[in-house]
């Protein structure tokens, strides 16, 4: 069940990345351009981005054994998706969302193995 739910979260999440505006603010203020804020940025991070990427690495964590390679597919994800904004009309690249992604990785994957590591000894 979680291994499909990884999967359809992250089909969404490529949606939306992809989708040339936002979808969200779509539904909420009838204006693609406007994003909803769910919190203030922390220093030089998008806080959308961190808690959208915090929830995918939750998952696949959950999900998955091989925690390096769901590290490695994560960060490239992460970097890919931002790096398509660059191509998307109505997206912008902007390095706090990148920052946002990459955190929202790190930070669980960091966790677990530093747990793993813990465990062995």
């Amino acid at each position: 069940m979680l291994k499909k739910l990884f999967h359809i979260f992250n089909l969404f999440l490529i949606l939306l990345y992809l989708y040339p505006g936002s979808i969200f603010g779509y539904f909420l203020y009838k204006d693609l351009t406007r994003q909803p804020q769910l919190t203030p940025d922390y220093f030089s991070l998008s806080s959308n981005h961190f808690y959208i990427f915090l929830i995918l690495s939750i998952l696949g964590i959950l999900t998955f054994k091989n925690v390096k390679k769901l590290g490695i597919y994560l960060i490239l994800i992460s970097i890919f998706l931002e790096l398509f904004h660059l191509l998307i009309p109505n997206r912008s690249f902007q390095f706090s969302d990148l920052f946002g992604n990459l955190i929202g990785v790190i930070i669980p994957l960091t966790l677990v193995m530093t747990y793993n590591l813990w465990r062995k000894k």
